[in-house]
């Protein structure tokens, strides 16, 4: 975790960036507003629940499930703060269940898919 000092229009915030896997980091809110906890995922028995880091709009789904991906493989795209974010696969592995849609509103910790 690092810390780091940003101004936004003219106000000045410490926020904590954390590194998650290969995806961007990113950036804690602001210490003055509370962050809503996320709800916990729940991944499936000896699998990986792969979730959405931050709260943002699926803008497409590029696995289905029973399909093979390859560790760094783009799994889900979304939008989050009018930029595109790319959820990769963690780990190589076999989708187990795909939980969300494209046009689909997601908030932070919403489980997107499992991979076994």
């Amino acid at each position: 975790m690092k810390k780091f000092n940003i101004t936004v229009n003219g106000n000045a915030y410490e926020v904590d960036v954390e590194e998650i896997g290969a995806a961007a980091p990113v950036a804690a809110a602001p210490a003055a507003v509370p962050a809503a906890a996320p709800a916990p995922a729940a991944a499936p028995a000896g699998g990986t629940a792969i979730t959405c880091p931050m709260p943002g709009t699926i803008i497409d789904v590029k696995v289905a499930a029973g399909d093979a991906v390859a560790e760094g493989q783009v799994l889900v795209v979304f939008e989050a703060m009018k930029m595109e974010n790319e959820i990769v696969a963690p780990c190589a592995g076999t989708v187990a269940s795909v939980t969300v849609t494209k046009g689909e509103t997601v908030d932070s910790g919403k489980v997107l898919l499992s991979l076994n």
